[in-house]
């Protein structure tokens, strides 16, 4: 599988339909594998942040999620064929798996919020397996405890909600110990799931302009949106000096 090096992060270049196949597979082996979903947000993170950085070139998938990665593609004369959602990636594979009797665990978000969402998703796929649900704030005693839970449940794909980095760094950490045999990290997708919070409509999404959206609806955001013109900058200015992996 090809990947493309933004800024030390590489990136899959996988469509949505490859990207689910893949993770068909990694249901075949018995190990865990790690699916990150780079943006430019997380591509910008893990600039100043080394840890996050080696998580990130630690997977096992990495899919371009965000326009801005696909800008960057293009820009580098090197274009990825299209942007791949982490949530839409998320919501595709368990619609392509709730008939296969595949045991699936939902980790993070407030209290209630993965609990509803699970009940979201039994109501819109019937045959769908998920073996528990726990909310984002635990403590480092609680800790130990879920993880045994995710393990006894014999869950083999985990979704953790906790928000970039702090959900691939708690996948990387628990490694070890977690008997999962996909574990992918989804940000805010259990309250878009839970009806809590709206994704951006279509129209926003196709234009690349989801950013935008988020902005106008959470304008507390803004810090963090100062990323995206650091990032296409930072793409500008770099442009021509991609690598190939």
């Amino acid at each position: 599988m090809e990947r493309l090096d933004i800024f030390g992060v590489p990136i899959d270049r996988v469509t949505m339909k490859q990207a689910v196949e893949i993770l068909k597979n990694f249901l075949q082996e018995d190990r865990l594998h790690i699916v990150a979903t780079p943006n430019a947000e997380i591509v910008m993170m893990a600039q100043k942040d080394k840890e996050y950085m080696e998580i990130l070139n630690n997977t096992d998938l990495n899919v371009p999620d965000g326009s801005g990665i696909v800008f960057a593609s293009k820009v580098f004369k090197n274009p990825l064929s299209e942007r791949v959602a982490g949530f839409d990636l998320m919501m595709e594979f368990i619609k392509d798996i709730s008939s296969r009797n595949i045991k699936i665990y939902l980790l993070g978000s407030a209290p209630q919020i993965a609990e509803q969402a699970r009940v979201n998703l039994e109501k819109l796929y019937p045959s769908v397996k998920i073996v528990g649900t726990h909310h984002g704030y635990f403590t480092d005693e609680e800790e130990n405890k879920i993880i045994e839970e995710i393990n006894n449940k014999g869950a083999e794909v985990l979704f953790v909600a906790l928000g970039a980095p702090k959900q691939e760094k708690w996948i990387y950490k628990n490694r070890n110990k977690l008997k999962v045999k996909i574990a992918m990290g989804v940000g805010g997708s259990f309250d878009v799931i839970a009806g809590k919070a709206k994704r951006a409509p279509y129209l926003y999404r196709k234009l690349g302009l989801e950013w935008l959206y988020r902005l106008i609806k959470e304008p507390w955001r803004y810090k963090r949106m100062m990323a995206l013109p650091k990032f296409a900058l930072k793409v500008l200015l770099h442009k021509g000096k991609v690598d190939m992996r």
